[in-house]
C-alpha cells in the first residue's frame, strides 16, 4: 500500500507549529532583550536615539498583532462546521483499502487470500481504514464490490438529469385485466423509482395498430419514448435510424444486468431481440409460444398413453384419430380427426425449430428454406395432408378441437382462455393439455413468441429514463404483476417463484410453463414481416400441389425472400 510523503495532517501540523513559533517570537525578543539584558538595553538607548527604540519596539507589537490574526478564529455558530469539517478531515485515515472477496472466501489460497494479508497489513496502520465485505454466494460480489462506489452518473447522463423526465410508452393491451395490469405496473414505477421519472402509457389497440401509428408518428417526429411491436416491425423502425440499440445498457455496469441476471432470462424470447449484427432492438416483457394442443382422453381411448415422442409416433397418433373418425357412426366427422393444419409461417417454423434448423444460412445473414431439413418438414406435411391425417378449417379450431374432430391443433398458448370456453361450450370434460413440437430423432421445441418493447432514439437521458422503466418491467416483482393480469408467461425463471399462486389455479398454465425451455425465435430481420408472408404461400403450395415439386417450391421461396432482403434491407 503506497502512502504519501506528506499527507494533509502533517501539512497541517507542520503549519500550526510554523505559526506558534512565529507568534511568540517578537514576545520572545522583547524579553531577550530588555529583561534578561537590562544593564545592555540601558547602554543601547544610551547609544541610540530613543525614536529608534521606539520605532523597534513598535514593529515587535505590529508583528505579533498581525501574526496573532493569523490563527484560527475561536469556534463560534459561524465557524463551527468549518471546525467540524476540519476535525473529520484531520481524524480521517489517508487511505481507505476495501476487499470484497468472491464466494471462496479470504482464506481460498489464491487471490483473494493474497488480497486479504495486504488488508490486514493495512489495518494495523492508523492512517488507513480497512473493511472487508465477504461474499456468501456469486451474486453477492457485484453488490459488495459496488457497495464501496456510489455511482452519480451512467452512459454518460447524471443521474440528477433523470429527475422530473416523462416518457411516453404505447402498448396494445388497453381493455379488460391486462390493460389494468399494464396501469398497476406503472403507478408502481412512477410512485416508488428514485430517479423522479415519470411514465405515461397509452393504449394502441393492436400491434397492427400500434405499427401505423409509429410510421405516422416518424413522419410527424412525435414519436413514443418506448414502444410495444413485433420484432420484425422493430426491427424496421432500427434500420432507419429510429431504435436505440439495448445492448450498451444491458451491459452498463450501474444500470445495467449483471450476469446472474441474464441467465435468468429465458433465451429463446431474450435473443429474439438481437439482429444478425448483434444490435439488440428491443427487450421482452412477457412470452407465449406456438405448441401443439392434444386431446388426452381421446389419445388414450385409441390406445395412446402420452403424448408422441418423436415425427413418427406424431404422424401414427394423428393418422389413428382420424381413421376413427372416419369409421364410426358419425359422417359429420368424416376427414377430420388429426392435426388441423394450417400452412402459415408460425406453424412450419415450429416444426422447422423441432427438426433442428431455424431458416436462415449458417452466418445468420440470409435466408435458406432449401435445406434438407426443411424439405423433411415439407414431406411430411404433404404426407400426412394426402393420407388424410391432416386436415384445413376456415377459422381458429377451437371448436373442433374441443368437439374431437380434431386430436391435434397448433395454436398460442395466450389461445387458452378461448379454448377453455369452446369445451365448455361444447359441454366437454375431455382432459387436454400443451406439447411440444417433435422432431425425427425426438427432439422437442416450441416456436417462441415475446412481447417486445424498444427504445425510441432520443436524448440521452430521455433514453436512459426509458432504459430503467424497462428493465424494471422485467424484475421478478414487476413480471408477476404483470402474469397475473395477462395470462402470458415470465421472461425472467426467478419470475415463477412468486407464481405459485396463481400456477396453482391454472394448471394448464403450468404445463405451458414448462414448454418454454425448448422455445425459440423467427428471424429479428426488417425483412420478416413480407418472408413470413412468402413462407405462408409456399406452405399453401406444398400441401396442395405436387410431392415432387417441393424442392422447386423451397427454391423459389429462397429467390423470393433474397429479393425482398434486398428491397428492404438494402
Amino acid at each position: 500500500m503506497e502512502r504519501r510523503l506528506l499527507s494533509g495532517r502533517r501539512i497541517r501540523e507542520w503549519r500550526e507549529c510554523l505559526t506558534a513559533y512565529s507568534m511568540i517570537a517578537p514576545a520572545m525578543l522583547l524579553i531577550f532583550r530588555f529583561g534578561i539584558f537590562p544593564a545592555g538595553s540601558a547602554r543601547f538607548a544610551s547609544l541610540h536615539h530613543r525614536k529608534t527604540l521606539s520605532i523597534l519596539m513598535l514593529l515587535a507589537f505590529v508583528l505579533a498583532v498581525v501574526l496573532g490574526a493569523c490563527r484560527p478564529a475561536k469556534p463560534d455558530e459561524e465557524a463551527a462546521p468549518v471546525e467540524e469539517a476540519a476535525l473529520a478531515e484531520k481524524t480521517a485515515p489517508v487511505f481507505e483499502d476495501c476487499q470484497a472477496t468472491e464466494v471462496g472466501g479470504s482464506d481460498d489460497k489464491s487471490f483473494d487470500a493474497t488480497a486479504c494479508k495486504s488488508t490486514e497489513d493495512a489495518m494495523a496502520d492508523p492512517g488507513i481504514e480497512a473493511r472487508r465485505l465477504e461474499s456468501q454466494q456469486q451474486t453477492d460480489y457485484e453488490v459488495n464490490a459496488n457497495s464501496f462506489d456510489e455511482a452519480t452518473e451512467t452512459m454518460g447522463v447524471p443521474f440528477s438529469e433523470l429527475a422530473g423526465a416523462t416518457i411516453t410508452f404505447w402498448h396494445v393491451w388497453g381493455a379488460g385485466a391486462p390493460s389494468e395490469g399494464i396501469v398497476a405496473i406503472v403507478d408502481e414505477f412512477n410512485a416508488a423509482n428514485e430517479w423522479g421519472i415519470t411514465v405515461e402509457a397509452f393504449d394502441q389497440d393492436s400491434y397492427s395498430k400500434a405499427e401505423d401509428v409509429m410510421n405516422a408518428a416518424i413522419q410527424s417526429g412525435d414519436v413514443p419514448n418506448a414502444i410495444v411491436g413485433y420484432s420484425n416491425a422493430i426491427a424496421g423502425w432500427y434500420s432507419i435510424g429510429m431504435i436505440a440499440d439495448l445492448q450498451p445498457y444491458i451491459d452498463d455496469p450501474v444500470a445495467g444486468f449483471t450476469a446472474e441476471e441474464i441467465a435468468d432470462f429465458y433465451a429463446g424470447p431474450y435473443n429474439g431481440g438481437v439482429m444478425a449484427d448483434g444490435a439488440r432492438i428491443a427487450l421482452p416483457i412477457s412470452q407465449s409460444a406456438n405448441v401443439l394442443f392434444y386431446n388426452v382422453s381421446w389419445a388414450q381411448e385409441l390406445g395412446f398413453d402420452a403424448p408422441p415422442a418423436n415425427a413418427a409416433e406424431f404422424k401414427e397418433q394423428a393418422c389413428a384419430a382420424a381413421a376413427a373418425n372416419a369409421s364410426d357412426d358419425t359422417p359429420d366427422n368424416d376427414g377430420t380427426g388429426g392435426l388441423v393444419l394450417y400452412p402459415s409461417a408460425s406453424n412450419f417454423y415450429s416444426f422447422l425449430f423441432a427438426y433442428g434448423d431455424d431458416g436462415l444460412t449458417e452466418d445468420g445473414a440470409a435466408y435458406d428454406f432449401a435445406t434438407p431439413v426443411a424439405q423433411a418438414v415439407a414431406s411430411d406435411w404433404k404426407e400426412m395432408w394426402d393420407e388424410g391425417c391432416a386436415f384445413p378449417t376456415e377459422s381458429y379450431p377451437n371448436p373442433e378441437f374441443a368437439t374431437r374432430k380434431a386430436l391435434f391443433t397448433m395454436s398460442s398458448t395466450a389461445g387458452l382462455p378461448y379454448q377453455l370456453a369452446a369445451f365448455e361450450e361444447a359441454g366437454s370434460a375431455d382432459e387436454w393439455t400443451f406439447a411440444p413440437f417433435v422432431g425425427p430423432d425426438g427432439q422437442k421445441a416450441v416456436n417462441a413468441f415475446g412481447q417486445y418493447v424498444a427504445v425510441v432514439e432520443g436524448a440521452p437521458a430521455q433514453k436512459l429514463a426509458t432504459w430503467l422503466f424497462l428493465k424494471y418491467f422485467t424484475s421478478p416483482e414487476a413480471q408477476a404483476m404483470w402474469i397475473n393480469a395477462s395470462a402470458y408467461y415470465p421472461v425472467r425463471i426467478s419470475a415463477e417463484d412468486l407464481l405459485e399462486d396463481y400456477g396453482a389455479a391454472n394448471s394448464l398454465w403450468v404445463t405451458g410453463l414448462e414448454l418454454l425451455q425448448y422455445g425459440q425465435a423467427e428471424p429479428t430481420r426488417a425483412s420478416w414481416t413480407s418472408v413470413r408472408r412468402a413462407v405462408g404461400d409456399a406452405g399453401d403450395m406444398i400441401i396442395n400441389g405436387s410431392s415432387d415439386e417441393i424442392p422447386t417450391y423451397l427454391e423459389e421461396l429462397n429467390n423470393t425472400a433474397a429479393e425482398l432482403v434486398a428491397e428492404i434491407e438494402g
